[in-house]
């Protein structure tokens, strides 16, 4: 019996990740990426000597990578050094101090009670119920295909609702074990990304806190970029074909079937349809009447935030940073409030600082420096040059006032990239940079479906789709779309 042919649109993780389990599988995969280069979000790109990571700079959660790895045979240290960091990072506070959160758990704990007596036991507590959310999470929730509602009838996830705290507030919830407002902020930094206030956000996502202080923060020696081409060693060794520069313009359907993706005038037909590329742009611009869901209901979607981004080369070495650093030296809420309640340019942003170099020389020319700044921002804003400009001057004010570093006169490379960039390079629905909120009723069975309702070998993955955004939900994405395939087509 002939090999069934997959249709991949793109060469993100999610695309990378369902490549390699379909073609493991005993399918003919194709992926089929619009870039010159793979690795969507997570592409780099070399200029002057500097190696810049264009997306991902967080590496959380290696027991997802580990696991991806383990079902092809191979282990982590096959691709790449993998670093625990500590500090896990630096963060600087209104107060113009600033702390270094320790990887050491008794560190951890010895820095809380320096801030707030008893909080060490507290903390023990928060963490014990964040590491079941975790497992549950991880090892349960995330790998349902969450077509139906009834996949979530299981013992242990029905026994443990409550212990989930899915209907509370994560504020409130922080709220029960902390006061102190340091504490809060640190518990409450990785929730920004999730597209939504904290206190709108559900306390499940207590389990960002387990993977951020329990399993710790971690880098892979040669850039976010080693994992893709870890994915792309194992693609290939699986028999996956990826073809950049093809970008898919059309689809051609027929008794409720796409037939083939055409790109550039080529058709590639398959048997079978998945596209990691933006969902709703696959839904508007490339299925039409056979979309999955109406305009409308895009716009009804509440998006993770968007981000300003700049990718700077120095030519000297700096001394008060660290690898990561935050720098929540402005009021939290109100920039947090211009991301989601009313959106609008940031007044006084929060913002992110990674120097990679500081950990991997190898990122920069001898000498040198790699830096990364990130500000996040509402998706769908009106982008210009001078904004971005006007941004990177505040950034480096902020940054000479809170490090005593002043690197304007060293700056020998810069890039910017926004909103515009986001939806030229990667069609994202309204520039977004980080796919929908994980809010309470965008959560499982109530996101986008990873199957087409109208057409019988259409797919989606990626992180408008379940079980979400980040890198590795996206792995995670790939295999649950490719073990639905499988067990349609097989």
């Amino acid at each position: 019996m002939p090999q069934k042919k997959v249709v991949i649109l793109g060469t993100g993780i999610s695309s990378l990740s369902a490549g390699s389990f379909l073609a493991k599988d005993g399918f003919d995969v194709t992926l089929l990426e619009k870039n010159d280069s793979i690795g969507g979000r997570a592409r780099k790109f070399e200029a002057d000597g500097f190696v810049f990571d264009m997306g991902p700079s967080w590496y959380w959660m290696p027991d997802v990578f580990e696991r991806f790895y383990q079902q092809f045979g191979k282990t982590t240290s096959d691709f790449y050094d993998l670093k625990r960091l500590d500090p896990s990072y630096r963060i600087y506070w209104q107060d113009g101090e600033h702390s270094d959160i320790p990887a050491k758990m008794d560190e951890l704990m010895e820095w809380f009670e320096s801030l707030e007596s008893g909080s060490s036991k507290q903390l023990t507590k928060f963490l014990a119920e964040a590491k079941y959310k975790y497992e549950v999470g991880m090892q349960d929730l995330v790998h349902k295909p969450s077509l139906k509602i009834t996949e979530f009838a299981d013992v242990r996830i029905l026994k443990g609702l409550v212990s989930m705290h899915l209907l509370k507030s994560f504020t409130k919830y922080t709220q029960k074990y902390f006061k102190h407002p340091k504490i809060l902020s640190l518990l409450e930094f990785p929730v920004l990304f999730l597209g939504a206030m904290p206190k709108d956000t559900p306390a499940l996502y207590s389990l960002m806190n387990y993977a951020d202080l329990s399993l710790g923060t971690w880098y892979p020696m040669g850039g976010m970029h080693k994992i893709i081409e870890a994915f792309e060693q194992i693609a290939l060794e699986q028999g996956v074909k990826i073809k950049t520069n093809n970008e898919v313009k059309s689809f051609i359907t027929s008794k409720k079937k796409v037939e083939s993706a055409v790109t550039n005038d080529k058709g590639y037909e398959g048997d079978i349809f998945v596209s990691g590329a933006d969902y709703h742009h696959t839904d508007k611009n490339l299925l039409g009447e056979n979309a999955n869901y109406s305009e409308e209901y895009w716009d009804k979607r509440t998006m993770a935030p968007s981000c300003l981004i700049f990718y700077v080369g120095l030519n000297r070495r700096v001394k008060n940073l660290k690898h990561h650093n935050l720098f929540f030296d402005t009021d939290f809420e109100k920039h947090a409030k211009e991301i989601y309640e009313d959106p609008s340019w940031p007044s006084s942003p929060l913002f992110y600082t990674c120097v990679p170099s500081i950990t991997d020389p190898s990122v920069a020319p001898i000498g040198h420096e790699n830096l990364f700044f990130l500000i996040p921002i509402a998706p769908d804003l009106k982008d210009s040059d001078e904004k971005r400009e006007a941004y990177f001057e505040l950034l480096l004010e902020r940054l000479e006032k809170r490090t005593g570093e002043s690197i304007k006169e060293n700056i020998v490379y810069k890039r910017s990239y926004c909103l515009d960039d986001f939806k030229n390079d990667y069609h994202a629905f309204k520039g977004n940079a980080y796919g929908l909120a994980n809010s309470l009723f965008q959560t499982a069975f109530l996101k986008p479906k990873l199957k087409n309702k109208k057409l019988s070998n259409m797919y989606y993955t990626g992180q408008l789709t379940v079980p979400g955004p980040g890198v590795p939900p996206s792995i995670v994405s790939g295999e649950v779309v490719a073990k639905q395939i499988a067990k349609d087509f097989k």
